[in-house]
């Protein structure tokens, strides 16, 4: 059962490397080495903690051939 509290994925607007794994069926070490390069468009860094903005990681995939 949901917290009422939790949003769910799809609605969310930022995303764990576990989220964004569970929402792209890519895995996380390859999120992980994807959102290290410098110039990622779809990573956002909280201090420490990396964050995946999910509407671009959609666009990063809608528009690549491979990974």
């Amino acid at each position: 059962m949901r917290n009422a509290n939790e949003v769910p994925i799809w609605e969310k607007s930022n995303l764990t490397l576990e989220e964004a794994a569970a929402y792209s069926g890519i895995g996380i070490t390859k999120l992980r080495a994807m959102s290290n390069d410098e110039n990622c468009q779809f990573v956002l860094w909280n201090g420490a903690k990396r964050l995946i903005k999910r509407r671009e990681l959609d666009k990063y995939t809608d528009k690549a051939y491979s990974i």
